[in-house]
């Protein structure tokens, strides 16, 4: 039914332990508790998961390297009246929720443009989610998905295990932190279907050895910078990605990556609106289960349905009024040979309003002056930036994304000690 770790449980097996588990955290039957969970035992995480889903509650999974004072904040923000933090005691919380009437599954948004909210669905629309997920992406439908992502988000937990469940394969749970080992587990199981972050996909594209490909990886979080998606693109047979936001879930699935703006066809149970003009992008705007969704993504629908991805709408910098896209300053930067990661960010400039400012990693110190010119060679006048800055590691969250407000408020704050700097 699941392998957790190198740990096997079939049906029965697995039923016992969410069994165990259960009575040892005194569930009984409280469907209207709202519980927190943080464990680092994976397989205990899933068993409460499993075992407060089924008794109709809600659940808020916690990443399991949330300290202890730290997850008892998120919980009691979340509406929480119960943590489970890497202890099946429970510890009462002050918080006092207003309890639905359903069981729901708890998260908190990413916070990339924002302040990071908390995004609440009911258990039928989860089950909705995974019926159209696997009906319209049957693609895999014979491979065994491999979850090296972490379970505590709805991008392993729901497209990763519950999907496959739904499929009646076997979930592989694996610890994506040891590169080479995750290589290994691959090399052992039939038509493997990878469920991890772009930088895990990176990486494990270095590491092959020649000649070797993986069967078949799935993206999401984040668009893969162009030469990323390059090198990824060689070593991997069938390349997919997926779309989506915290408040309606999965929204759309490509098949067969060919460009890493291009999103993939809108899942069956929504309704996606935004332009169709490639020249004069819009927000897109999903209708679903969730209701109304204001994505703050900028993109457009292909005529033959493809949902292609442009820029978040809160990161495109305005440089005399001409419209400037990170993406397209990164993927030209990354093109450069030596750097590694590279991500532009909204400066403020007396003169044009605003400006991109750049941070970049490099295998090696790199000329200023080189990197402008190069830059200058690739792009317009209005997107080259005004200052580059050479950093030991580009700050990624732990899915793999980038907060460009988060980047631009820490470089203002003089966050960031570099070896390199280069201002036009």
């Amino acid at each position: 039914m699941i392998e957790i770790d190198d740990r096997y449980f079939d049906r029965r097996q697995f039923d016992e332990l969410v069994a165990e588990t259960a009575a040892q955290a005194g569930l009984g039957e409280k469907p209207d508790r709202r519980y927190a969970v943080c464990f680092s035992d994976t397989a205990r995480w899933l068993a409460l998961f499993f075992a407060i889903r089924g008794i109709g509650a809600s659940v808020f999974p916690i990443h399991p390297a949330t300290p202890h004072a730290a997850a008892r904040r998120m919980a009691e923000a979340a509406g929480c009246d119960t943590l489970f933090w890497n202890s099946l005691a429970a510890e009462a919380l002050s918080s006092e929720p207003s309890q639905p009437p359903q069981g729901q599954l708890i998260q908190m948004s990413s916070g990339t443009t924002g302040a990071p909210k908390c995004i609440a669905r009911g258990w039928r629309e989860i089950d909705a989610e995974v019926a159209s997920y696997a009906a319209a992406f049957r693609e895999p439908r014979d491979m065994t998905p491999v979850v090296a992502c972490p379970t505590t988000h709805s991008y392993g937990l729901i497209c990763g295990i519950l999907v496959a469940l739904h499929r009646g394969r076997t979930p592989v749970v694996v610890d994506a932190g040891n590169p080479k080992y995750l290589l290994r587990r691959l090399h052992g199981i039939e038509r493997p279907l990878l469920y991890s972050s772009p930088a895990v996909l990176h990486t494990l594209a270095r590491l092959l050895p020649q000649g070797e490909a993986i069967h078949a990886a799935m993206t999401s979080g984040t668009i893969l910078p162009g030469p990323w998606f390059e090198r990824i693109r060689a070593r991997t047979t069938h390349l997919y990605q997926q779309y989506g936001c915290s408040e309606a879930g999965c929204i759309a699935i490509n098949p067969d990556l060919a460009d890493p703006a291009d999103m993939g066809f809108v899942l069956p149970h929504h309704v996606v609106t935004a332009s169709n003009d490639p020249t004069a992008p819009a927000e897109i705007v999903v209708s679903g289960p969730a209701g109304t969704v204001l994505t703050r993504d900028l993109g457009y629908l292909r005529p033959d349905g493809m949902l292609v991805f442009v820029s978040r709408l809160d990161d495109t910098i305005n440089v005399s009024g001409l419209n400037v896209y990170p993406k397209e300053v990164e993927d030209v930067v990354m093109a450069m040979p030596g750097v590694t990661d590279a991500v532009a960010f909204r400066k403020a400039d007396a003169l044009a309003g605003e400006r991109v400012g750049l941070l970049f990693s490099a295998d090696r110190a790199l000329d200023g002056q080189a990197l402008r010119a190069w830059c200058a060679e690739n792009l317009a006048g209005h997107q080259v930036p005004m200052e580059f800055v050479q950093i030991e590691a580009v700050p990624r969250q732990a899915n793999g994304k980038i907060s460009r407000r988060e980047v631009a408020a820490q470089y203002a704050a003089g966050r960031f000690a570099v070896p390199a700097r280069e201002v036009a």
